[in-house]
């Protein structure tokens, strides 16, 4: 009978499949990873002995979390069904793995599937910057989102987004207008974008810029892929926009997000009188913003931090990967299983 054992004996492999039975953000089985490395943390899911950090009883309740959603030889047929053709993989370690990620510590991804400039991951923190929002936008917010958008392509920066409908699909399309560059974070495979609404954008995103997910190709976004794709949003850049939000929203658990990881979170005000303009107001209000009303307010920002002596987040050469310059996702052909 195969087991994981047999089937992940690299650490490469190992990650790939345990981003299949196991939910995005999933501190428990982040933690081991760290610890123990992809190989000994899949084979802890059939073994009956101890798991690190686990009493017995929640040891079995977690085994039983991943290794019933998949067995062994479902998750090696999930993987040999993955067109390796512009799909890609980055592990901690890889060359363009985004080291701002790890910041999230035992939630951080176990790994990343990207369609697309692989690149653009390694950009430096300042270099990128996450617009997100409400997906009922009014036309006020898609002008300011396109604006900001237009203005950070302009400065030669990324502009991140989750590719939903509203402010970070009109996010997304400025910047690819002004000729920027721009990152689609998604809550599902890199295979399946999503909304369907938006294939044609995703598709072009993925010819031009990336998507990226931390699910595998084949899965479905669900409502928890999309709240725990917020951490991912807010991780990847140096500065968060919140642009348009309700109240109870997943742009503010990004903001949030970005706030507790020590990132720059901006808020753009709107009028008092519409539902949209709670969510920024409430951020300014609580401190965890700043609020801004024109994109140069942030990219004059980033100058200012890139100019710091030995800041982390400068970039000495300030000389971006161009389209055509940028290494792509190329064909690969899988683990071997």
């Amino acid at each position: 009978m195969t087991s994981f054992s047999d089937l992940a004996k690299d650490d490469r492999t190992a990650r790939m499949m345990l981003t299949m039975p196991a939910e995005p953000d999933d501190a428990v089985t982040g933690r081991l990873l760290s610890r123990l490395g992809g190989v000994e943390t899949l084979g802890l899911l059939e073994s009956e002995g101890t798991v690190p950090g686990l009493d017995r009883v929640d040891a079995q309740v977690w085994r039983d979390r991943l290794s019933t959603a998949s067995r062994p030889d479902e998750l090696a047929e999930r993987l040999r069904r993955v067109d390796w053709d512009g799909i890609g993989v980055l592990v901690p370690g890889d060359r363009y793995w985004p080291a701002a990620v790890n910041d999230l510590g035992d939630r951080a991804p176990f790994a990343l599937w990207t369609r697309g400039a692989d690149s653009f991951m390694a950009r430096p923190l300042s270099d990128l910057v996450t617009i997100t929002g409400a997906r009922a936008a009014t036309s006020y917010g898609e002008h300011v989102a396109i604006d900001f958008a237009t203005e950070f392509a302009r400065d030669e920066r990324v502009v991140v987004a989750g590719g939903a409908h509203g402010i970070e699909g009109a996010a997304h399309r400025a910047a690819l207008g002004a000729g920027g560059d721009t990152i689609a974070v998604l809550a599902g495979g890199v295979d399946r974008p999503y909304p369907a609404g938006h294939q044609e954008l995703l598709d072009r995103i993925a010819d031009v810029g990336l998507l990226v997910s931390e699910t595998a190709p084949g899965t479905a976004p669900t409502r928890h892929r999309f709240l725990a794709r917020g951490r991912l949003l807010a991780a990847l850049s140096s500065t968060t926009v919140v642009v348009e939000a309700g109240a109870r929203s997943g742009a503010l658990r990004t903001a949030q997000r970005a706030h507790e990881l020590g990132r720059h979170v901006g808020a753009v005000p709107g009028p008092v009188t519409s539902a949209a303009s709670v969510g920024p107001h409430e951020l300014i209000g609580n401190g965890r913003a700043r609020i801004v009303t024109d994109a140069g307010q942030i990219t004059n920002m980033l100058h200012m931090q890139e100019d710091l002596p030995d800041n982390p987040q400068r970039s000495p050469l300030r000389t971006p990967f161009t389209r055509d310059q940028a290494p792509r996702t190329t064909r690969r052909d899988g683990p071997s299983l």
